[in-house]
């Protein structure tokens, strides 16, 4: 009776790219998820002025609408003007709050400030499964730091919250939940010049068309002093021939 010859094994570097290949799709899901956090960001706000913030809000459940969400104002350094873009199909409200201590504006003491805004969805509206929005607030001045941590609460049409109040630190895994985090650096601080980008594009084309030339000029110079040697190689075999 003949036996059925043995399937050969899986080559190692075969076996070893499945496992990459698996472990990188494993981290590109979880990616995914962990990514989908209430952010915050401007384009105008710096140290000592004033600007937007806009806050995004995806929402993460499958099953759930996203009906509300509380942004916490730091008070100690608040921000003693604030207010709130109108979103259709939503409600705003401001709550004010006692400030640790008085702060001067304008050359005018400031005893209270903003401490919560609150946005709250209409009866059938929020932000269902899959989607986002954005919620924006003008105000300021910010304060003279890097950074301003706003605290928030997300609450689903299920009673449910997600609470994005824990700290990012440095060399430490991303917290799943994290607060947001508003950077104040100063644009273009610290930012390497790119000199690719920079650069005069007729400069480039010069010094291209340049080095083109000199590139054609040496291939020539090349060839002739190919034909050169073959010439006299075969004049010295003529030569010897007639000798």
């Amino acid at each position: 009776m003949s036996l059925s010859p043995l399937r050969p094994a899986r080559r190692p570097a075969v076996v070893l790219m499945t496992a990459l290949l698996a472990s990188t799709g494993l981290l590109v899901a979880g990616t995914g998820v962990a990514s989908a956090h209430v952010t915050v960001s401007s384009g105008d706000a710096e140290p000592g002025g004033y600007g937007k913030l806009t806050f995004r809000v995806p929402n993460e459940s499958d099953t759930a609408s996203t009906v509300g969400l509380r942004v916490q104002v730091p008070n100690d350094t608040p921000l003693t003007s604030l207010r709130a873009q109108p979103v259709p199909g939503w409600t705003v409200s401001m709550t004010e709050a006692q400030l640790p201590e008085p702060v001067e504006v304008h050359g005018e003491p400031v005893e209270q400030a903003v401490s919560v805004v609150e946005f709250r969805a209409e009866e059938g509206q929020g932000i269902a499964p899959g989607q986002f929005q954005e919620f924006a607030l003008s105000g300021g001045p910010f304060p003279e730091t890097d950074e301003l941590t706003f605290n928030a609460v997300q609450t689903y049409s299920d009673g449910t919250e997600a609470a994005w109040i824990e700290p990012t630190v440095d060399g430490q895994p991303e917290p799943r939940y994290p607060s947001p985090v508003l950077s104040l650096a100063a644009e273009g601080a610290d930012t390497p010049t790119d000199t690719a980008a920079t650069a005069d594009p007729a400069a480039d084309d010069e010094g291209g068309d340049g080095t083109a030339v000199t590139a054609l000029v040496l291939a020539v110079l090349g060839l002739l002093a190919g034909l050169g040697g073959l010439f006299l190689g075969l004049s010295a075999r003529r030569r010897t021939v007639s000798s």
